[in-house]
């Protein structure tokens, strides 16, 4: 995955909390820091997000976006 963003970091999913609309996934980035990423509940389903996957967080000013290879 190449993208202009310069903070990516990865991490394991801990938890996926879905709702209606949204999902809350929480990341193990380093023991024990954890971040966590309010997406779609669409982007979860689309990219297959289960707990214990490797994922990369992409950390902006205003967001944290998740992605998988």
């Amino acid at each position: 995955m190449k993208i202009s963003a310069r903070n990516v970091v990865e991490g394991t999913v801990e938890s996926v909390k879905e709702g209606m609309i949204m999902a809350n996934i929480k990341v193990r980035i380093e023991s024990p820091e954890i971040m966590t990423a309010i997406i779609t509940k669409e982007a979860t389903e689309e990219l297959g997000i289960k707990e214990g996957e490797k994922v990369k967080l992409v950390i902006k000013s205003t967001e944290v976006m998740v992605g998988r290879d």
